[in-house]
């Protein structure tokens, strides 16, 4: 059972992006991505909102997150999210195994 988390990283002066930038830049993302149990980890950047960052982090299972956040990355990002004065809002999402209904099958285009 895949976990979905979505982190909005909120701040001024750009500050948001700032710091998904230089997650990029130093490794850090890609030391995340290279993680056992990392199944994603992206940014995005909400067209209304010039100050958030959205990342969307999914790890294999419970487990593969609890060791990431027991991980020295944990360390960085937090020293990163300082530097940047961000505030967070979380949400957390388990995958549903049973997939995409049928009946909502019909609305997406492949």
């Amino acid at each position: 059972m895949a976990i979905t988390v979505n982190i909005y990283y909120s701040g001024t002066n750009g500050n948001a992006r700032k710091f998904a930038e230089e997650m990029i830049s130093t490794g850090i993302v890609d030391e995340i991505r290279a993680e056992e149990g990392n199944l994603k980890y992206e940014y995005f950047f909400p067209m209304n909102d010039n100050e958030t960052v959205l990342l969307i982090d999914s790890w294999k299972d419970q487990l593969a997150l609890d060791i990431h956040h027991k991980s020295p990355m944990m360390s960085k990002i937090i020293s990163l999210r300082e530097k940047y004065n961000l505030s967070m809002k979380v949400e957390r999402y388990i995958t549903d195994e049973a997939g995409i209904p049928d009946r909502d099958k019909m609305f997406i285009k492949e």
